[in-house]
């Protein structure tokens, strides 16, 4: 069987991606720097002989919709006819200019010609893990604590991925992939609190902290597009449907104790 390729496959999204693909016996070609530039498309030869594709941009990219259409054009110049694309719940959100870039990468996506899927996952339960493995367990975060998130497993995710790719039917769909239920980060520190058998602190810090801190690192851009999202998070939270990712699963997907007790607890 010929691989698969990933690109973007040294990410989170894309380790998890490669780990279930491996599971089900499937090879993977990751592409990633430095043998893969997806801002020049250097390297993106190596998608000849391949199977498929899955297109995952690092996060908040300054120009998405170009690392995509580099991406299917060279799937199209090689013959790879099989292409998912990872967006996000909600792409067109005007006030997320980052998520808009996904809506825009999602009609390039359409338009390309290929045997297109698009995937539309909610942010991971896995992206507050960072706080919990503290020795002072907490979960601060630049937005509020009480807004709503259709939190998913990226384990789920990904397996969800690799049967959009290896079973019939899915050419055409665009799947909103969220967790089993709303909560807010408030929820997930509860939750933590019982899982670990100990306080966990949900906080919500000033936006302008992160962006003096660890923001700070970050180009300018990237912060900006960054800082839309908190704010767009602080009123509305984020949400999604769950019964998509049941279906494709044939079973519920993991909530947030189950993730956060598969992870922190040894």
């Amino acid at each position: 069987m010929a691989p698969v390729a990933v690109t973007g496959a040294s990410g989170k999204t894309g380790r998890a991606l490669t780990a279930a693909l491996r599971a089900r016996g499937v090879a993977v070609r990751g592409l990633h720097r430095p043998g893969t530039d997806l801002d020049t498309g250097r390297g993106l030869d190596a998608l000849a002989g391949c199977d498929a594709v899955v297109v995952i941009v690092p996060n908040v990219h300054p120009d998405e919709p170009g690392v995509v259409a580099r991406v299917l054009a060279a799937a199209r110049r090689h013959g790879v006819r099989r292409v998912v694309y990872h967006s996000v719940a909600q792409p067109y959100a005007p006030a997320m200019p980052h998520h808009v870039d996904k809506a825009v990468a999602e009609d390039l996506v359409r338009r390309s010609g290929t045997d297109w899927t698009v995937l539309q996952p909610c942010a991971y339960t896995q992206n507050l893990l960072p706080g919990l493995a503290a020795a002072e367990p907490e979960l601060a975060v630049p937005y509020s604590t009480l807004t709503p998130f259709a939190f998913v497993d990226l384990a789920d995710v990904a397996e969800a991925t690799a049967t959009v790719l290896r079973e019939d039917g899915h050419v055409g769909a665009t799947y909103e992939l969220g967790g089993p239920g709303a909560v807010s980060v408030a929820d997930v520190a509860a939750v933590a609190s019982e899982v670990l058998g100990r306080p966990v602190r949900a906080r919500r810090t000033d936006p302008r902290e992160w962006a003096a801190g660890p923001g700070a690192a970050l180009p300018a851009e990237p912060r900006r597009r960054l800082l839309a999202m908190f704010a767009s998070y602080d009123e509305h939270g984020l949400l999604a449907g769950s019964l998509v990712l049941r279906a494709l699963l044939g079973r519920p997907s993991a909530d947030v104790r189950a993730v956060l007790t598969r992870h922190l607890v040894h």
